[in-house]
């Protein structure tokens, strides 16, 4: 047997600093390999996907728990996914609840959602939240990929001043904490986060000089065309088509951060840095993508998105609801309202819905992308109208791989801490740790699943 062994480390260098990481290919495991050895060199991953304001609950919970549920409106556009996906209803964050300190719990949702600690309530210097549980397994992998952890999100927001009632804008506007003081702010700007994986801008460029730039550099796969052509005439059949899919996708992502770029709208005052698309549809997706890739390319194994930051005002147009998100969110049960609400929510799954579909079309190792990656998506508030922090709307997707079976409802006792599942989540992916946040315990329903 004479086939080239692959280091899974081995990457693509072009001129200037491309680096360009490569899938999993069959060979980066040993000749004869069986599909067990497939499976291990294939890596496990974990992503946060966090949607804000809460959701109308009565049309996400499943009116049965068990396999045997019909999809509720807005679930329906998992129903390509659906025994990927897992139903997880009576989870509660209770340290997001106000706990004595009254408003503020937008702030407290997105500070306690990955923590499960009570944030200190100032909008000065000394805020004090928890490590979030992505920064914990990002600690225990960190020297196994490129980027510990990616920290993405949809919209802007600093990390000072008051956001919500007292609150810091830190607590409202970041998902990831890297230990009880340092917040991890998400990038929202998707040729930012291009450049950080694949090469990085110049410092010291201003937007007007970045954008010039761009027009005469040439792409991340132009730059490393001679490395791919050398790599590609020692790869078998299926590593080569393997490797024409992913470059594909890497030269899609290009193009349409270059659309985004020449179409982006500029106002007058305050122009906007290019790379973020005019539609929040095409910004989401290409965050999806990017967490795609750098999962693919085993860039990271960990990653968080923001959907939106917690108390979100945006609107949507693009899908008929011009009204701002966080005011219908306090609908007064008027059904008008409502609907619109649920309108924005299943917008939101749909979103999701093709990021699954997308990793469940990438095969790796015995199985494909999503069967290696773990996905949790939610939110810490329940029904916006109430700012209930029980009976939280939670997804489970993906993980097959790690022994993860979805197309289940499962349901919890109330109150049951969303830190057990935590717990639970980090046994699967073989990083297990004694206790968190205010975990009391696993989720024994995931113990088999």
């Amino acid at each position: 047997m004479t086939r080239k062994h692959l280091s899974r480390r081995t990457v693509l260098r072009g001129i200037g600093t491309t680096i360009l990481g490569l899938p999993f290919l069959e060979a980066m495991t040993p000749a004869f390999a069986s599909k067990r050895d497939l499976a291990v060199a294939s890596p496990l991953r974990l992503a946060f996907a966090y949607i804000p304001n809460g959701v109308t609950m009565e049309e996400w919970t499943p009116a049965v728990a068990g396999r045997s549920f019909d999809l509720p409106t807005i679930l329906q556009p998992l129903a390509s996914v659906r025994e990927h996906v897992t139903v997880l209803s009576g989870l509660a964050q209770h340290n997001a609840k106000a706990l004595g300190d009254g408003p503020g719990d937008h702030a407290r949702a997105a500070a306690a959602f990955l923590t499960g600690v009570h944030p200190r309530k100032t909008d000065g210097a000394n805020i004090q939240n928890g490590v979030s549980i992505d920064q914990v397994l990002a600690r225990q992998w960190e020297n196994k990929t490129r980027f510990a952890s990616l920290e993405l999100g949809t919209e802007p927001g600093g990390i000072v001043g008051n956001c919500d009632s007292g609150y810091s804008c830190a607590y409202t506007n970041s998902l990831a904490w890297h230990n009880e003081t340092t917040p991890l702010p998400p990038e929202v700007n998707p040729r930012l986060v291009f450049e950080r994986l694949f090469g990085a801008s110049r410092n010291g460029e201003t937007p007007a000089e970045a954008r010039q730039r761009q027009k005469f550099q040439r792409s991340v796969l132009d730059n490393v065309q001679e490395d791919t052509k050398r790599l590609m005439r020692e790869l078998g059949p299926t590593d080569r088509r393997k490797m024409d899919e992913y470059l594909y996708a890497v030269r899609d992502v290009e193009k349409r951060l270059e659309r985004a770029a020449e179409h982006s709208p500029v106002e007058v005052d305050m122009p906007k840095p290019s790379g973020i698309p005019a539609l929040f549809s095409d910004h989401l997706s290409l965050m999806y993508d990017l967490i795609t890739i750098a999962f693919q390319t085993d860039l990271t194994r960990v990653s968080t998105l923001m959907v939106g930051r917690e108390g979100s005002g945006r609107t949507y147009r693009e899908i008929g609801v011009p009204d701002a998100h966080h005011a219908l969110s306090h609908h007064q049960k008027n059904q008008e309202k409502i609907d619109k609400i649920t309108k924005i929510n299943t917008f939101h799954v749909q979103l999701f819905a093709k990021f699954l579909e997308k990793m469940k079309s990438i095969p790796e190792g015995d199985g494909t992308l999503l069967d290696r990656t773990a996905i949790i998506y939610g939110s810490c508030i329940g029904d916006g109208n109430r700012h209930n922090h029980d009976n939280l709307p939670i997804l489970l997707a993906g993980g097959k791989a790690a022994g993860l079976h979805g197309g289940q409802h499962l349901t919890f006792p109330e109150n049951t801490p969303m830190t057990n599942l935590y717990l639970s989540i980090l046994d699967k992916l073989g990083a297990p740790i004694e206790q968190f946040g205010d975990s009391t315990g696993r989720l024994q329903e995931l113990a088999g699943i």
